[in-house]
């Protein structure tokens, strides 16, 4: 159950079938993103943060997860702040997206929250790595952190009331926890519980790639079955897990021997069993910023529930996976990208299309920096 203190009351067998999109390179704004059939998406804008913006004394960056909240017309995004430059946190936006279009001067920071652990205090330095969040309807967010199984500190899903406080918790199945070091089980470091969604009663979440027990993080030859996850938000118990398996690193690194990683970092729900996923690929020295986002149309009716399992090595070949089909790689906007890894759906644009916003993490990194892209988007 939901603990509660609230204040004031077939992976390698049948990999999944990735339909080839033809991209066509949009370097500007206004360009649409044609596929044959389905969803299609057109381009309407950037607005770019530098590394070292401020905002009510703290230092905005690490935007890994955004939500919109449509009665308040507003956004949350999370920072993945450890609590070491400043307490962890999550702000609150506005997206001006009015005329149809997103320039520098649309994004406006309005607040910012401190996340408080269960004992109404901010968390301690490096106790958490926030990661993934969602906006339920009752108006809660649902967080989820990665942990750091390096140190054997755990993943976890918690809930949030929109002003910090925690008034909950999600327990995690024991298969995600880092068990040793050496592990022998649970979440890879920095490849955890990384996405966040609400459906209904439903929340969300994946890792960004296999657990340990289950198989290897991605490679330049192969993917990696990464877990989706699901809570029932009434019983606050995970009642589904299915196989999501990404893409190989897109990218060499250089040199060879250097940093490279390829996984699933956010979720989008289009409706009960149907999502957008979002694929970020990052190899040290590959051109450009070295990193490579895909967008995904998921599909998980006919997938194999495999909630329960402790571990799926060894049955990979007999499990039907999440199917994905390729929606639109973001090279083809022809700008620079940088670290992409939230994605919400916000207002309906002026010509009724549904808007998307996408928002980097630039790691607190100087030659980085924070990126807010703005799509059209058209289910059909």
């Amino acid at each position: 159950m939901v603990q509660r203190n609230r204040r004031g009351g077939r992976m390698a067998g049948v990999l999944v079938l990735l339909l080839a999109v033809a991209a066509v390179a949009v370097p500007t704004a206004g360009a649409t993103l044609d596929r044959p059939r389905g969803p299609t998406l057109q381009f309407l804008g950037e607005e770019i943060l530098p590394t070292g913006t401020q905002f009510d004394g703290t230092d905005v960056g690490g935007l890994s997860s955004i939500a919109y909240d449509a009665d308040r017309d507003a956004y949350y995004v999370l920072s993945d702040d450890a609590s070491v430059l400043d307490p962890a946190r999550f702000y609150t936006l506005d997206l001006d997206v009015a005329d149809g279009d997103l320039d520098p001067g649309d994004v406006v920071f309005t607040d910012v929250a401190t996340l408080l652990d269960a004992s109404g205090q901010p968390f301690p330095p490096t106790s958490l790595d926030p990661e993934g969040l969602a906006l339920t309807k009752d108006d809660e967010l649902v967080i989820t952190s990665e942990g750091f199984a390096n140190r054997l500190i755990d993943p976890f899903v918690r809930l949030f009331e929109l002003d910090g406080a925690q008034i909950g918790e999600l327990p995690v199945p024991t298969a995600f926890l880092p068990d040793a070091i050496p592990q022998t089980r649970g979440v890879r470091l920095n490849l955890g519980l990384e996405s966040a969604a609400t459906v209904g009663p439903y929340f969300w979440t994946g890792t960004e790639a296999a657990l340990v027990q289950d198989g290897p993080a991605a490679s330049l030859t192969a993917g990696s079955p990464a877990r989706l996850l699901r809570y029932n938000l009434k019983t606050g118990r995970a009642d589904r897990q299915y196989v999501y398996v990404t893409d190989t690193i897109a990218e060499p690194p250089v040199p060879p021997t250097a940093f490279a990683v390829n996984g699933l970092v956010e979720l989008l729900p289009l409706d009960k069993h149907s999502f957008l996923s979002m694929e970020r690929s990052f190899s040290v020295g590959a051109p450009g910023t070295g990193n490579t986002i895909k967008l995904y149309t998921l599909e998980l009716s006919g997938a194999k529930n495999v909630n329960g399992r402790e571990s799926l090595a060894g049955q990979l070949g007999q499990i039907k996976a999440a199917e994905k089909t390729l929606l639109f790689d973001l090279d083809a906007l022809g700008i620079p990208l940088d670290n992409l890894e939230g994605m919400a759906f916000g207002p309906d644009l002026p010509d009724g299309r549904r808007s998307l916003v996408l928002v980097s993490d630039n790691n607190f990194n100087p030659i980085q920096f924070t990126q807010f892209l703005l799509f059209a988007y058209t289910p059909n």
